[in-house]
């Protein structure tokens, strides 16, 4: 990217070298300091030069050099004085420049020499976020190639040989940025990089012809820059970023720097943009600027190195009230920021913020990331949006409509047709921002390996937070998808049961099934409580006038059985019990006959028999109103052909 829209612009100054070649190496260094100071990189570099061709030579000027390559996205040049740099004066060598060298060398496309800087630059700082993220994200490119090749792209048809970028939706078409025609004389042109200033454009993307690329009127467009533009909705109020400038004339800080500073402007009956005023949270002393609309006009957006600030430049953003005024602006917070560069904010419909960043993982330069914007916080991880809209050159300014799935971004790739260019793109597959992974499974009790209808499966974070939670279906049944860029515990609970747990770490997303088997909690049985009733065990049948277990009912005996090799120390009473039909006498003899045919068979199963008793109570204790001599239906007289497992000990 030109640097004329980095977060700081150039001091207005002319220059003349014509003298330079004749003047000591301490003059010529002093002079190039003087530049540098004041953003003129252009010109420091030229002095530069000439003194390492006086053979003259200081870890000062190397960094200074260097620095001013980078700047202005020469980073072929600006590798090769960082490297000189880091042979010739290592001593001197802080972690800025081991990060500078190390994003020059990937965007000559020599990752592996960047990797062998970036380890450099971890060892050398502790509390560098960029430093933190690089260790946790060693595989970034694996995780670039990953989302790349989401995008068609082609060249904007409207380019021309000189400096293009900045678009923003505007009505059927675009605004943008260019210094193609600004009508400027030479002493207009900034030294950052001496290119002429930069002026608003609007045109309509989608025609042939090159005659509707006009530019905005006076008010708005001056001659100095002006650059990255956000409008309402209805494009009657728009907001853009300019220098600081004032009744005519440009505005200096204490260092000389002229500032960016953002205007609101609005749409007059005549269709003239009028009214322009400048934000109150400008500054002479910092720089506002590449505003940026959520998507209902109620949050700017915008880039700064205002107080606060934890890099080079930051993302902010602010309230816009009801009646025009604002809130005070708010940092972002290092989910996004780093201690490099982010700027150039982009919102979408759906909430997703786009931006620039050199500090985030990328291949070389500015690239363009992604994260999801919830509830006023970031709730999705930053993501490089790949190849081929990010590159080893500078790519910025990205816009983009999720309903026609088209966009727009700025680049200053080598294949360019000027020094930046805009680039549309069709997207062909969305970029997974929140990676999810299914978790599924069935929720069972551990003895009987009954399903749990109705129990709670809950999502908690690794800060002990509940993130989610699922209820069991008619199958016992649950599913939750889960966020896989962070650890979760999945944990199963109901009533009566013990809950059980399980971690799942970080993911790739792949589906995973979790099954809980939960113990019932013995604290609550004791003396007297069935374990029938604990085990919901289905009714154990005998056949008509015979006391052995039928096969269908073998299982439910078996489920005591597990229970009671489960706690060894258990003694249970089996009670067999009829219903009122047939003789007292007969009932109370069957029921006996039943009950100690429940117990051999545990015993056969080994069962110990010193902790089995037997009981058998005919129709001595019915549940209902089924005594004999009532007229009661099948189902009334099967509630009291039951079998109990009473708890002795």
């Amino acid at each position: 990217m030109m640097k004329k829209i980095h977060i700081l612009l150039a001091l207005l100054i002319l220059t003349n070298l014509g003298g330079y070649a004749q003047e000591k190496p301490d003059r010529l260094v002093t002079k190039a300091n003087e530049k540098y100071e004041e953003y003129s990189f252009k010109p420091a570099i030229d002095i530069f030069k000439k003194v390492l061709d006086k053979g003259y030579s200081s870890a000062d000027l190397l960094k200074k050099l260097g620095n001013s390559y980078y700047y202005n996205a020469d980073y072929e040049d600006a590798a090769n004085t960082y490297k000189r740099l880091v042979d010739e004066y290592p001593d001197d060598v802080t972690p800025e420049y081991y990060f500078r060298y190390a994003q020059s060398l990937k965007t000559i496309e020599e990752y592996e020499a960047s990797n062998e800087v970036m380890a450099k630059f971890t060892e050398s700082t502790s509390d560098d976020l960029r430093a933190s993220t690089y260790k946790e994200e060693r595989d970034y490119l694996a995780e670039i190639k990953k989302n790349s090749g989401r995008y068609n792209v082609a060249p904007f048809q409207y380019n021309s040989p000189y400096s293009d970028f900045a678009p923003t939706f505007y009505k059927e078409g675009l605004l943008f940025s260019s210094d193609r025609d600004t009508g400027n004389f030479a002493r207009y042109r900034h030294t950052w990089n001496s290119k002429d200033f930069l002026d608003l454009y609007k045109v309509n993307a989608d025609s042939a012809s090159n005659n509707l690329v006009v530019k905005l009127g006076d008010h708005v467009n001056t001659r100095l820059h002006e650059s990255t533009t956000a409008t309402n909705e209805e494009g009657t109020v728009l907001y853009f970023t300019r220098n600081n400038f004032k009744e005519g004339k440009y505005i200096k800080d204490e260092k000389g720097i002229i500032r960016l500073k953002i205007f609101r402007a609005s749409l007059n009956d005549e269709g003239v943009w009028g009214d322009i005023e400048e934000l109150p949270f400008n500054s002479d002393d910092y720089s506002v600027a590449h505003p940026a609309l959520s998507p209902d006009g109620k949050t700017l957006y915008f880039a700064s190195d205002m107080p606060g600030t934890l890099g080079e430049s930051d993302i902010f953003r602010v309230a816009i009230k009801e009646d025009g005024s604002f809130g005070k602006p708010e940092n972002l917070g290092n989910a996004i920021n780093t201690e490099a560069r982010e700027t150039f904010p982009y919102v979408t419909k759906e909430n997703i913020l786009y931006f620039s960043s050199d500090g985030h993982p990328g291949l070389g330069g500015l690239d363009i990331f992604a994260t999801k914007i919830e509830d006023d916080q970031v709730q999705g991880k930053v993501l490089n949006v790949g190849e081929p809209v990010n590159g080893r050159y500078d790519d910025f300014t990205f816009i983009f409509d999720e309903a026609t799935k088209k966009g727009y971004f700025a680049s200053n790739r080598s294949e360019g047709q000027g020094a930046d260019d805009i680039y549309s793109f069709i997207e062909t597959k969305p970029l997974v921002l929140d990676c999810q992974q299914r978790v599924s499974g069935t929720v069972r009790d551990k003895i009987s390996n009954e399903v749990l209808v109705g129990a709670t499966v809950k999502v908690i974070d690794e800060d002990n937070n509940e993130v989610m939670s699922a209820i069991t279906d008619s199958e016992g049944k649950y599913s939750l998808l889960l966020d896989c860029d962070q650890g979760n515990f999945v944990r199963a609970l109901t009533e009566g049961y013990i809950p059980a747990e399980e971690y799942l770490g970080k993911s790739d997303g792949s589906p995973k099934t979790v099954d809980f088997f939960l113990e019932r909690n013995t604290v609550s049985a004791g003396f007297g409580d069935d374990l029938a009733k604990l085990l919901q065990l289905s009714t154990i049948y005998f056949d008509f006038d015979k006391y052995n277990i039928r096969k269908d009912s073998e299982i439910e005996v078996e489920k005591v059985i597990a229970a009671m090799e489960k706690y060894p120390s258990l003694k249970i009473k089996v009670n067999s019990h009829t219903d009122s039909r047939g003789k007292d006498a007969y009932n109370l003899w069957l029921s006996q006959k039943r009950a100690e045919s429940t117990v051999n068979y545990m015993i056969q199963k080994g069962i110990s028999p010193d902790r089995l008793q037997s009981e058998g109570y005919g129709e001595t204790k019915l549940i209902n109103r089924c005594a004999n001599g009532v007229k009661c239906s099948d189902k009334e007289h099967q509630l009291n052909r039951r079998s109990e497992f009473i708890i002795l000990e």
